[in-house]
């Protein structure tokens, strides 16, 4: 039998793969953004001089979220800064089982960062703290106790922040994660369509669930698996409650330019998924598809036209904005 050639595999990586959109969607991501503008972040930016150097200064971040639940995030920043509004920033959101990201190599290239911790990650688990694996079946059956619910709008609320902040221009701002950092993509891209300039979308989670936790084995997916299979007959709730969340249902809001990277051979979070997204887009995405790469989704080599796509569109100082596939040091993490 003859092999699969790269043009038929992508083929069958681009089936289409619907997600029943609960009729209130809108009123219910409405509902929640109205609860979050109510409640005061209460924002301390604290200068950390031990982790800062001559060229990035380093700011540990306290913010109140959903529930009044305390979250944080590292924020880095160029040093030396004498203009207000003159740089762009970066919201860098971490995978399932990986922490904040502290984003000195990418400020030391002309961007302010906010790599966040919504609540459960280190610095945010004192309130909230669901495990992993746990988070993704925590409260699974009530869409409104759901805990991804606080944990969407901490990375929207830690989006805000970075967007606020004087020294960053608020029209060149943008995102980047992989896997479940490309899931936080999805939504704040979507919840923030008038802001958020550009993203980065690696292998993205969150995506597709319940296709994805039929093609996969592989955790997190699998701890859907594992609690259908203790609670067969809550099938119909949790396939309810997950549709509120799956980022095939907030594309269509997204305005932003697209970047999608993926491996193609990813048993984590399949790239059937990534390609679904990508025709659920209302502006077609650049995808970048490696063949023999699984949830690494290309990295490193991703990373040069991760950091070419960034500079075009967010213009950060020239002299500091080039980028080899050798700077494993940009924080992009699963």
């Amino acid at each position: 039998m003859p092999a699969t050639t790269r043009a038929q595999r992508t083929e069958e990586l681009a089936r289409e793969i619907v997600v029943q959109r609960p009729p209130d969607f809108g009123d219910f991501w409405s509902a929640a953004e109205a609860e979050l503008a109510a409640i005061d972040p209460a924002a301390e930016f604290v200068f950390r001089e031990d982790l800062s150097t001559e060229e990035v200064e380093v700011f540990d971040v306290r913010f109140t979220g959903l529930g009044h639940v305390r979250a944080a995030a590292w924020y880095t920043r160029p040093a030396g800064l004498d203009g207000a509004r003159a740089i762009p920033g970066i919201l860098v959101s971490p995978g399932y089982i990986s922490e904040p990201t502290l984003g000195k190599a990418w400020s030391k290239r002309g961007y302010a960062v906010m790599g966040v911790a919504p609540r459960g990650k280190l610095r945010a688990e004192g309130q909230v703290n669901p495990g992993y694996p746990g988070l993704l079946v925590s409260d699974i059956l009530d869409p409104v106790a759901y805990t991804y619910r606080g944990f969407y709008l901490d990375a929207v609320r830690a989006f805000d922040l970075l967007a606020d902040r004087p020294e960053v221009d608020a029209e060149r701002v943008g995102l980047l994660g992989i896997s479940q950092g490309g899931g936080l993509g999805v939504v704040v891209a979507a919840l923030r369509p008038d802001v958020v300039r550009c993203a980065v979308i690696g292998a993205p989670f969150l995506v597709g669930i319940m296709e994805s936790a039929a093609l996969t084995s592989s955790y997190p997916y699998q701890e859907i698996n594992e609690y259908l299979a203790v609670h067969p007959a809550a099938i119909e709730q949790v396939t309810t409650t997950v549709a509120y969340y799956d980022g095939l249902n907030f594309a269509d809001r997204i305005r932003a330019d697209i970047l999608i990277h993926l491996g193609l051979n990813d048993d984590i979070c399949p790239p059937e998924t990534g390609y679904a997204l990508a025709h659920a887009l209302p502006t077609a995405p650049e995808v970048l598809a490696y063949d023999t790469c699984g949830h690494d989704a290309g990295l490193p080599a991703a990373t040069t036209p991760i950091a070419a796509f960034f500079a075009e569109r967010l213009r950060p100082p020239t002299k500091q904005a080039a980028v080899s596939s050798a700077d494993s040091e940009l924080g992009i993490d699963t």
